[in-house]
């Protein structure tokens, strides 16, 4: 069969060709329409993501003009992600959120990095237990930061031990100010009375079961000592020691002495005093 000479076929291919130009027609019109002036990107609004707090540690206007230098193309062929990924590379901003303002503007949403603590290797963690890189000094224009330190990696779970720990210790008015995870995955924290509290690893008793002992008798053992202790060691699954340097030497008579090292005590989980019987050594642990 001649397809020239069937009609239909022809047809066809008349319509095909003829969508094609106009398809060719329609995006040349679209990029020359893009190219228009009006649509060049003059304005980048930076403000507050959402819920967040003012901005602080960000200056808007190196911002902007930082994201402006990195931002290819216009109003209509901008890739938003691409902008996201630059204002996120940004000291201090942990997102960024991107949106269009018609008809040649960019609306920049920032959620800052809330800094809570210094980290072992020089940077910082956010509340949300997010390693991010920026000046301590600037952190710490508030308040002191705490001191986190544990394996790479740990960062989250150290921040969530934080968090557990501060709501344990505020019966007795004190605050955490380091904690720290070994290699070994055993835990101890740093009061801000001077007190270091050692608590092992997450195995036997739950480190919130003995925490939670030790915040009910502390108390009553040191009304009964005559000098702060500096050291608790909650790593005893019936107890714990206190170490008080000079306690031993001048303890007021009745203070139960339990433990052979110099200045140690310990206390049984019991409000009676312990007995060396019931202790198992924490070093086995």
């Amino acid at each position: 069969m001649n397809f020239w000479h069937d009609v239909r076929l022809m047809n066809l291919a008349a319509n095909a060709l003829m969508a094609v130009a106009i398809g060719a027609m329609l995006a040349g019109a679209g990029w020359w329409l893009a190219q228009r002036p009006m649509f060049a990107l003059r304005t980048v609004v930076i403000e507050p993501a959402g819920e967040s707090l003012p901005l602080r540690h960000v200056n808007t206007t190196l911002l902007r003009a930082a994201g402006l230098r990195q931002v290819p193309g216009n109003f209509l062929t901008v890739d938003l992600g691409a902008v996201r990924d630059a204002f996120e590379r940004v000291p201090w901003v942990r997102r960024a959120q991107v949106r269009r303002i018609w008809p040649n503007a960019l609306r920049i949403g920032i959620e800052e990095h809330q800094p809570l603590a210094t980290w072992g290797d020089g940077r910082l963690v956010n509340r949300h237990g997010e390693l991010f890189a920026a000046n301590a000094a600037e952190a710490e224009e508030d308040a002191p930061l705490l001191e986190f330190s544990g394996p790479d990696g740990s960062e989250l779970e150290v921040t969530k031990r934080w968090a557990e720990l501060r709501r344990q210790v505020a019966p007795l008015q004190l605050h955490l100010e380091a904690v720290a995870l070994s290699p070994r995955y055993a835990w101890s924290v740093r009061l801000d009375n001077g007190l270091t509290l050692m608590l092992g690893r997450e195995q036997g008793l739950p480190i919130s079961e003995r925490v939670a002992r030790w915040v009910a008798l502390y108390p009553h053992v040191q009304a009964r000592l005559n000098r702060r202790a500096d050291t608790i060691d909650l790593r005893y699954p019936n107890g714990f020691a206190v170490h008080a340097p000079g306690a031993l030497e001048k303890a007021p008579p009745g203070t139960p002495a339990v433990g052979r090292p110099v200045a140690a005590r310990a206390v049984a989980a019991r409000p009676e005093p312990a007995r060396s019987s019931n202790r198992k050594d924490p070093r086995s642990r």
